[in-house]
């Protein structure tokens, strides 16, 4: 499949061949360049060699597992990864989220849907990296146009979802966020999403900006609500 120069890239990781040839026929169809591996393995020589957009990842691969192989890329990179799963437990679907994953699509899908969800993606990311403005709560210091974040002057690795979300709350602080308002801000949804991936994206963000992450200080929950940013 073509790896386009001036196109987002996607790399989608999934051991089943005809799920590899329809979804990338689709995507490329849609005007992304697409790359697939059928294992982690694969997947792991690929990044090492490109640059994607974003990532498609499977849960049940070969060895290495998808929870596995997301923990492992979020050590090296904020790139959005979006899992592909049968698995619509809620325990599974939260240890995807947990794992690093940005957001997820169960199986089977229409390819409608994971190109709307992939567009959303997209448009985050590259939401996350233009606001001029420097915001600082309590010790973190959010530049919003280098998409950076610093606590004390030392840099925290946040994924790009984790970063448009600590913005939203931090651009209107003391504003009582609720999850569909957020859902609708941060992962551009117009319809009622999964809650879930606001709450397992607050657990992770509040693990890497707060001091002691069972009595938050910075992102609050308003109990019955949602979610602010104190100031």
């Amino acid at each position: 499949m073509a790896w386009g120069m001036n196109m987002p890239t996607i790399l989608l990781v999934d051991d089943d061949a005809r799920l590899r040839e329809i979804v990338g026929m689709a995507l490329e169809g849609e005007g992304y360049g697409v790359r697939s591996a059928a294992s982690a393995e694969e997947a792991v020589a690929l990044l090492n060699r490109e640059d994607p957009d974003l990532l498609i990842l499977d849960v049940m691969l070969p060895g290495q597992d998808g929870f596995e192989l997301c923990r492992e890329i979020r050590t090296k990179s904020p790139v959005p990864i979006l899992m592909l799963t049968a698995k619509t437990d809620t325990v599974d679907v939260v240890v995807g989220l947990e794992s690093g994953a940005d957001d997820y699509v169960t199986k089977p899908f229409v390819t409608k849907e994971l190109v709307a969800r992939i567009r959303a993606l997209l448009r985050r990311a590259r939401g996350a990296e233009q606001s001029p403005r420097k915001l600082s709560v309590d010790a973190i210091e959010i530049a919003p146009e280098a998409a950076t974040v610093t606590k004390r002057g030392r840099p925290l690795h946040l994924t790009k979802t984790e970063f448009k979300l600590l913005l939203a709350l931090a651009s209107r602080p003391n504003q009582v966020f609720t999850r569909e308002v957020l859902l609708q801000q941060v992962w551009d949804y117009d319809y009622f999403g999964d809650s879930r991936l606001v709450d397992v994206h607050i657990r992770r963000l509040r693990a890497k900006i707060e001091d002691d992450p069972r009595d938050p200080r910075i992102v609050q929950t308003v109990r019955g609500i949602g979610y602010k940013v104190a100031r």
